[in-house]
């Protein structure tokens, strides 16, 4: 979500709040989609992929970019209907008008966010240490010591946004280059090793099952895994109202972006099996965020590319993660203003006009996640934080699909339809990620304790409120 459109402004003269400028025209959009859904997504995942499908680890990317589509075709309609910058709870509240329901929507995607963060903390850590192992300049680090540069990490990106982060379109634009560019290094590698015949190109058919669970189950699994790479799209009906006609140019501009992000997807998955044998393939698993790293080093003996790409992933998981918590942070704010949580979370630095409140709460709960997962040394801590978060966004997206028929049957039949995503697509796309969050995938039940315990804690505070509110009389100020 942009926090740009969250952020304090000065009201005009005239006592009115000021409309968001509207800078972006339809390739500054298309930059801004591609790089929110790159960054720590693909790094994150594909080992544990490859570590359950084999060689056909391109196939989960594409199954989740299908059911990612679809749902984008849902946001579509909803935002060119509402183009407003509050995305999944505002369309939950147009739709079902129960506070309580958009407050569990609006509280899960910052949770979402929150476990995102924690996730791209962790491959930050691995990444950077995995270059610095790379340049001899240090050796293996133990889990103690990348689970406290992860903290650390976390303390900083609080630091940088107390400190205000201005989300440039140009910032946005060179992050999304540094992105873009270190997957290509990937891809190149892949198919240089292939060209010079001594890759595994047959493996990319090959289905290796080596949980016992069956192809279907397996790929099932790995898709749920996949989806965490696919998400970033739905932040951009967050920019909306900052965007140049977004009647006219944000179905194709969303959609592109979806293409090229799974084409990248998809190739790295190729260039991935190419180089890695099968044995390597199914102990890659416990790699965790180094995989890509790992691909690089290996295929690229004779090149100084493999000390580099390390730092490159860093950079941009940390965009990632950076862009997260800007969120979380301030949709903390935005609820504390709408007296939905403790109004005290909505607290503003007066110089910085940054909200501490919200950035201190969303930084807690992300470095207590890091400690928690980490208190299990044979837990997969990446696959548990972005599968929680894939999990997460899952329920939204439900949620949002369901909302889009809603709406449909709300629709004033005099207001022009920019557009309408076709047939009975949003409830196939609410059925398809209400079972992929399901626990037939597969999914670790650590997720779902993540998971509840974040939402327990938003529901504790939400209940509180509520208790102030009635007792002041101040109601519920959440608009309809």
């Amino acid at each position: 979500m942009s926090a740009a459109s969250e952020e304090v402004s000065d009201v005009t003269a005239h006592g009115k709040e000021p409309t968001l400028k509207r800078v972006l025209g339809p390739k500054l959009l298309l930059l801004f989609i591609v790089g929110d859904i790159l960054g720590a997504g693909v790094y994150a995942v594909t080992g544990t992929m490859a570590g359950t499908v084999g060689g056909i680890v391109w196939l989960p990317f594409l199954l989740a970019f299908v059911v990612a589509t679809l749902t984008a075709f849902s946001y579509l309609e909803l935002v060119t209907q509402y183009p407003q910058a509050a995305g999944a709870a505002l369309y939950t509240h147009k739709a079902f008008g129960i506070h309580f329901v958009t407050f569990l929507v609006a509280f899960a995607v910052v949770c979402s966010g929150i476990t995102s963060a924690s996730t791209s903390a962790n491959v930050l850590a691995q990444n950077f240490f995995g270059g610095l192992e790379i340049n001899g300049w240090m050796g293996n680090p133990g889990q103690g010591v990348i689970t406290a540069v992860a903290l650390g990490f976390m303390i900083l990106l609080a630091a940088i946004n107390l400190r205000g982060v201005g989300e440039s379109v140009k910032f946005n634009v060179v992050l999304t280059v540094v992105e873009m560019a270190a997957l290509c290094i990937v891809i190149g590698v892949g198919f240089f090793v292939m060209a010079q015949g001594t890759g595994n190109p047959g493996e990319i058919f090959v289905f290796n099952d080596s949980q016992d669970k069956g192809l279907f189950l397996a790929v099932t699994a790995a898709t749920s895994i996949a989806f965490f790479a696919m998400v970033g799209f739905e932040d951009s009906v967050n920019m909306v109202e900052e965007t140049q006609n977004p009647e006219k140019i944000f179905p194709r501009t969303m959609l592109t972006g979806l293409g090229i992000a799974v084409l990248l997807y998809m190739l790295v998955a190729v260039s991935v099996v190419s180089v890695l044998t099968p044995t390597e393939l199914e102990g890659i698993r416990e790699a965790e965020g180094a995989a890509l790293l790992e691909v690089v080093h290996k295929g690229s003996p004779d090149f100084p590319i493999d000390r580099v790409f390390p730092f490159l992933a860093v950079f941009a998981v940390a965009n990632t993660a950076l862009i997260n918590m800007l969120m979380a942070s301030r949709l903390i704010y935005g609820m504390a203003r709408q007296h939905v949580l403790p109004r005290q979370l909505g607290k503003v630095l007066p110089v910085r006009r940054t909200p501490w409140a919200g950035i201190a709460f969303s930084t807690v709960l992300a470095l207590g996640l890091i400690l928690y997962v980490t208190s299990d040394p044979e837990s997969n801590i990446v696959a548990n934080l972005s599968g929680t978060t894939a999990f997460l966004l899952l329920c939204v997206f439900t949620v949002v699909n369901v909302a889009c028929v809603v709406l449909r049957r709300k629709r004033d039949p005099h207001r022009k339809v920019f557009f309408t995503s076709p047939g009975q697509l949003p409830l196939v796309a609410a059925a398809l990620c209400a079972f992929l969050a399901g626990p037939w995938v597969g999914r670790n039940i650590i997720q779902y304790q993540i998971a509840g315990g974040l939402m327990a804690i938003g529901v504790i505070l939400w209940l509180i409120t509520w208790m102030i509110n009635r007792r002041t009389n101040d109601g519920d100020r959440v608009d309809s």
